[in-house]
């Protein structure tokens, strides 16, 4: 089962969102959170999978509980939820280590396959919200790009594109003919390599780096 808390200022909002949840196989609402501080405390108390995070929420903020989550020990992975796509703060949580972005408005099995898929590692990332978090990111240029990328082993790099293009750790495993816990070094490697902290911030150097597709 994968664990799920939901954390919005909105009880009626949390209610749909638990309900659409808990009619698809294979998840568990385990907790609801109204803010930023108790979204941390019940993390710490429940150990969730996946975190349903409003970006706007009182007390520490949608964003800034992001920040606090993938800096634990054992992180879940989180899912921002906005009614503005456009909003910069959508850019500021994915930057911060959110695995996804979905707007509110939208329809259960969304959510659902948006669930399972960070749950295995994926990324939840339109191709307009990856071209501006591209668009944001710091001017790198292509000699510092290739440095990068030169630094990282044939399959690292391999992983790296296929991060790039959203897949999980079990999809990348089967694409390339790895085992999960191949796979689970291989990234681990990658990002200690490249200076980074997340799977996010590794699909835009891929990105950048016109990794993905090539």
């Amino acid at each position: 089962m994968i664990r799920v808390l939901i954390v919005d200022d909105q009880s009626l909002i949390r209610s749909g969102l638990r309900s659409a949840l808990e009619a698809a196989d294979g998840i568990e609402v385990v907790g609801e959170a109204a803010d930023g501080f108790q979204a941390v405390s019940a993390t710490r108390e429940y150990r969730p999978d996946v975190v349903i995070m409003d970006l706007h929420l009182p007390n520490g903020g949608g964003v800034e509980a992001t920040v606090q989550l993938v800096r634990m020990e054992e992180s879940p992975r989180v899912l921002a939820l906005t009614r503005f796509s456009a909003d910069d703060i959508v850019l500021q949580a994915l930057n911060a280590g959110a695995g996804g972005f979905l707007e509110k408005d939208l329809i259960a099995g969304e959510l659902a396959a948006a669930v399972r898929t960070l749950a295995a590692g994926g990324l939840v990332l339109s191709p307009e919200i990856m071209k501006k978090l591209v668009s944001h990111a710091p001017t790198r240029g292509s000699g510092f790009l290739r440095e990068k990328i030169r630094t990282l082993t044939d399959s690292e790099r391999n992983v790296l594109a296929l991060i790039g293009a959203g897949h999980p750790n079990q999809s990348i495993a089967e694409t390339l003919h790895l085992s999960l816990a191949s796979v689970k070094t291989h990234v681990s490697r990658m990002l200690a390599r490249l200076g980074l902290e997340n799977r996010t911030q590794a699909a835009i150097l891929a990105h950048e780096a016109d990794l993905v597709g090539a």
